[in-house]
C-alpha cells in the first residue's frame, strides 16, 4: 500500500484545513517545492497535491509552482483542484503531472466523464469526496444530496480507473480513517480505492491496508509530528515482507 504524503495549496503557500473548512487553515510552509522535496527525501514514491484556489475557482490557479514540483522530485505526483475541461487536464500532464483527480465536473455532467475516462484511461483517477455518505463539490463546499457508493458503481460503469475517497469529516481531525465506509467502497467497486482522510498513525495505516485500499494519503498527521513518514514507510514495508 502506498504512502501519499499530501501537499495543499494555497496562496502561494502549504495548508492544511480542517475538514475541508477555508476558514480553519493552518499554513505549514511558504515554500511548497521544499515540501516536496522533504517528502522526497523521507521516502515518498507519490505526492498528492491539491490546489485549493483551484478547486474554489474552477480552474487551478498555481501552475508555475505545479511544474516546479512536477520538475523537482521525480517521483509521479498526482494533482487534484479544479481540473473541470479537458484543456486543462491536458495542460497538467504535459507539465509532468503523472494522474490528474477530477470530481466537480464528473458529477454535473457523467458524460463528460465517460468521455474523459475513455480519453485519458488511468492517467485520470475520480475523486469522490463524502460527507455523511453523500458526495460534495467545488472544493468540498457544496452538498450534491448523491449517495457515494451508488456514484462511485455509476462511474465504474462509465469507465473510472481508479477512485480517491475522502471522508471529509475526518479529514485533517488526526482521528483516524472511517474503515466502515472505506471498507463498504472497496467492497463496491472493482478497481483500486486511495483512501483519504484521518490517517495519524502506522496502526491506522495498517488498518487500511487490511481493508484492501491501494494507497493512503496523509496530510496533518506528516506536518504537525504525529507520524514519521520515513517510519511509516518502513513498517509497511516490513509487513509486506
Amino acid at each position: 500500500m502506498e504512502i501519499i504524503p499530501a501537499i495543499d495549496l494555497r496562496g502561494g503557500r502549504c495548508v492544511r484545513l480542517e475538514q475541508g473548512d477555508f476558514n480553519r487553515e493552518q499554513a505549514f510552509s511558504d515554500d511548497p517545492v521544499a515540501m516536496a522535496q522533504r517528502w522526497l527525501s523521507e521516502g515518498a514514491r507519490r505526492l498528492h497535491v491539491v490546489d485549493l484556489d483551484g478547486a474554489r475557482q474552477g480552474e487551478p490557479q498555481h501552475w508555475r509552482v505545479l511544474g516546479e514540483i512536477a520538475g523537482a522530485v521525480g517521483i509521479p505526483v498526482q494533482l487534484g483542484g479544479g481540473l473541470r475541461s479537458r484543456d486543462t487536464i491536458e495542460c497538467a500532464l504535459g507539465m509532468g503531472i503523472e494522474r490528474v483527480i477530477v470530481g466537480t465536473v464528473a458529477v454535473q455532467d457523467p458524460e463528460w466523464a465517460r468521455e474523459t475516462f475513455a480519453f485519458f484511461g488511468a492517467r485520470v483517477a475520480l475523486a469522490i469526496d463524502a460527507r455523511d455518505g453523500q458526495v460534495a463539490v467545488r472544493g468540498w463546499q457544496e452538498a450534491t444530496g448523491i449517495d457515494a457508493i451508488e456514484f462511485a458503481k455509476q462511474m465504474v460503469e462509465l469507465g473510472a480507473r481508479r477512485i480517491v475517497f475522502t471522508d471529509i469529516a475526518r479529514d485533517g481531525m488526526q482521528t483516524g480513517p472511517n474503515l466502515e465506509s472505506l471498507r463498504t467502497m472497496v467492497e463496491a467497486v472493482i478497481i483500486p480505492v486511495v483512501a483519504a482522510g484521518g490517517v495519524t498513525t502506522i496502526a491506522d495505516l495498517r488498518a487500511l491496508s487490511e481493508v484492501g485500499v491501494e494507497g493512503a494519503i496523509v496530510g496533518r498527521a506528516l506536518y504537525s509530528g504525529a507520524l514519521s513518514l520515513r517510519d511509516a514507510i518502513k513498517a509497511l514495508d516490513e509487513d509486506a515482507g
